[in-house]
């Protein structure tokens, strides 16, 4: 096989780039939307407050994201 057609192969670069998309997408969710119906039934005011500790949980999702990304390189499976 040659170099340029295992580029084009390149699953493991695939998966990665959509695992990333896919944390961010979440994240991006969790507290835009999770915001919004906060802000719709109990008032802006605590929509903010709210989005204060949605942040915080995708920040979470964020770490728990990175430490297992960070253990999958550092056992070899890139």
């Amino acid at each position: 096989m040659s170099d340029k057609s295992r580029v084009l192969l390149d699953l493991r670069a695939f998966r990665r780039r959509e695992d990333r998309q896919l944390v961010l997408v979440v994240m991006l969710f969790l507290v835009i939307v999770g915001g919004g119906a906060i802000g719709v039934v109990y008032g802006w005011r605590m929509a903010v407050t709210g989005a204060v500790w949605l942040l915080g949980g995708a920040a979470a999702i964020g770490s728990l994201w990175l430490i297992l990304s960070l253990v999958e390189r550092w056992v070899g499976r890139e």
